[in-house]
């Protein structure tokens, strides 16, 4: 109860300040669920309730369900890590500013450590005509990535980019398919994803997005740009989920529910089974660069699957070292803490405060201190 009473209330001082629009939150301990409730509106103009089961564009929560399926296909000795990435894009050589080519790998991808430029794939104007090339498909995408300088030489530095789109491409070329083909094959069936797709499995429980906006909360339009706490802006091409042709992007395209979500964390968190054995899992949920300070603050690196807490004080977070946490711009979050044996995944339609505001912060620590963890 306590635990309930804690997030019930971090939820609704969301709302009545006029952060958040609606939510599906779940934490399981130990394998339990303690908790799973739906709150606010999945269409406020519409006055339709959220529900448990609604279907969110996931945004960045896609980079772990891809970089689960890459880790999947070196266990099935598809890939390995350190495997040049024209090895499967003979075509794919972004130069550096002196017009040098360097080698990029697998792992460097996994990690952001990768050099690519990580400038907006497209403009808004662009979005906005349909030329951008996400909706021009994947050879489009792929040179849009490679016609750019990288940032440094592979290895050298960490920059939060297109790696994982990069990712998702191999993942489809290798079983000559798209990337959902080798989502499905080594990831969604075996965990029992149902509704983590490319596009919307039943368009009723799609969740309206919504942005942050000094008055609250505003209806996102088809192309809309919301200013980042981090600095800049973010802009949402909310139509793209709905584009059978545009490219299928492993960094962010993805749709799917709270529930298929945890399933996966919960899966990593117990050892892999059944799409990973438990040494990869492992070494998927370890500090792979400690390059992270840039992006996170103190106290992080980056796993395969997200940041890695490596100093718990540093990071002024509750979690115990190890941890991996990341989020997505549409407004979610999730924690998977294995020493503690904790999953938590919090799901808003409201970016960017449910992704990387204060509501973020208080749900993680609500949970932590109603489990006395």
């Amino acid at each position: 109860m306590a635990l309930e009473s804690a997030l019930d209330a971090a939820v609704k001082t969301a709302m009545d300040e006029k952060r958040i629009v609606g939510a599906v939150l779940l934490v399981r301990h130990k394998g339990e669920l303690l908790y799973e409730k739906a709150h606010g509106w999945l269409d406020r103009e519409s006055r339709l309730p959220m529900v448990p089961h609604a279907i969110f564009r996931l945004s960045s929560l896609t980079k772990p369900i891809v970089a689960a399926t890459i880790l999947a296909m070196k266990d099935h000795g598809l890939l390995r890590f350190d495997d040049p990435v024209t090895h499967f894009l003979p075509d794919f050589r972004p130069k550096l500013p002196d017009g040098s080519a360097p080698e990029i790998n697998i792992g460097q991808l996994l990690t952001h450590s990768s050099g690519l430029n990580n400038a907006p794939m497209a403009t808004p104007d662009e979005l906005r005509a349909g030329t951008s090339p996400w909706h021009r498909g994947t050879e489009a995408v792929l040179a849009r990535i490679a016609e750019r300088p990288l940032l440094f030489p592979p290895g050298a530095g960490w920059a939060y980019g297109p790696s994982i789109d990069v990712l998702g491409a191999i993942a489809g070329k290798l079983i000559d398919g798209q990337p959902q083909d080798a989502i499905l094959k080594y990831v969604l069936d075996p965990l029992g994803m149902i509704d983590t797709r490319f596009a919307v499995t039943d368009q009723l429980r799609l969740a309206v997005p919504y942005g942050d906006a000094p008055e609250g909360p505003e209806r996102m339009g088809d192309v809309h740009v919301v200013t980042a706490p981090w600095g800049g802006e973010a802009t949402y091409d909310t139509l793209r989920i709905f584009d059978a042709a545009t490219f299928q992007s492993g960094g962010g395209g993805m749709a799917g529910t709270a529930q298929d979500f945890m399933r996966l964390l919960e899966a990593l968190r117990a050892g892999g089974e059944p799409i990973l054995t438990p040494e990869t899992a492992a070494i998927g949920l370890a500090n792979n660069t400690t390059q992270l300070a840039q992006a996170a603050g103190p106290g992080w690196g980056f796993s395969y699957f997200g940041a890695w807490l490596d100093d718990p004080n540093l990071a002024n977070h509750p979690g115990k070292r190890g941890t991996n946490r990341w989020g997505g711009i549409y407004g979610h979050s999730w924690v998977l803490d294995p020493a503690s044996e904790l999953s938590i995944v919090s799901m808003t339609n409201t970016g960017l405060e449910g992704s990387d505001g204060r509501y973020r912060d208080d749900i993680c620590k609500a949970v932590y201190s109603a489990l006395g963890l």
